[in-house]
């Protein structure tokens, strides 16, 4: 059976990078839908570009666009064994669309966790974040001012929009949006919540055996994996 995980978190609460880390260790595609557009504008896909219009007119993405970009990317060989998804889904509607393209797929369960972190902890995070200015990839903890991204060499610099007052903005913001989503998530076998104010290690150990634990509940509560 293949692995198919969500992460949820807050901005500051490591969700990428934990991603990225599982997915890794595991060998499977860590999937974003930031990645997925511009992957599909490089290749010219139809779906990616209709996306990328929306979004130079200054327009929102629609749930169906999304859907329909995400869907693609999982049919893809690479995603047989199963995959971390990191944005997506961002609303109970895609959650919804999600569900079928799952249960379409066949290959186990849908693992849904959430890094919580308190919020005095992802404004302190956040107000000294840097990003690469190249590709655009977090900073490593360790790295600092003046040193260079991991992944391409790039510079990495403090985020325009990580002002303390923006940051809570941005936060009150996801709050409000996320919460119908993890509410449509909690009740589930495969719902699982992990402290991410831990160090970073310490957190991906966490992941790891919750997860693990999580797909087992799924798979031994098969069929009703995916009761909306």
């Amino acid at each position: 059976m293949g692995l198919n995980v969500i992460m949820l978190g807050a901005p500051g609460a490591g969700k990428g990078t934990q991603a990225e880390r599982f997915a890794r260790q595991r060998g499977l595609p860590k999937i974003s839908t930031g990645d997925i557009l511009r992957q599909g504008v490089k290749d010219q896909l139809p779906v990616a570009l209709v996306a990328k219009a929306k979004m130079d007119r200054g327009e929102l993405v629609d749930d169906e666009t999304m859907v329909a970009i995400v869907r693609e990317r999982l049919a893809q060989p690479d995603t047989d064994a199963g995959f971390v998804l990191d944005g997506f889904p961002r609303t109970v509607s895609q959650a919804r669309s999600l569900d079928a393209i799952i249960e379409e797929r066949g290959n186990g369960p849908l693992v849904v966790v959430d890094i919580v972190v308190p919020e005095e902890e992802l404004v302190r995070r956040l107000a000294g974040r840097l990003v690469c200015s190249k590709c655009g990839t977090n900073a490593e903890p360790a790295d600092g001012p003046g040193t260079t991204c991991r992944r391409c060499g790039g510079t990495l610099v403090q985020r325009a929009d990580d002002s303390e007052q923006v940051v809570l903005e941005r936060l009150g913001v996801h709050a409000r949006t996320t919460k119908p989503l993890v509410d449509y998530y909690r009740g589930r076998p495969t719902f699982r919540t992990v402290n991410g104010a831990q160090p970073a290690d310490r957190v991906a150990r966490d992941l790891d055996a919750t997860i693990d634990d999580a797909a087992g509940q799924g798979a031994r509560a098969a069929p009703g994996l995916s009761e909306r």
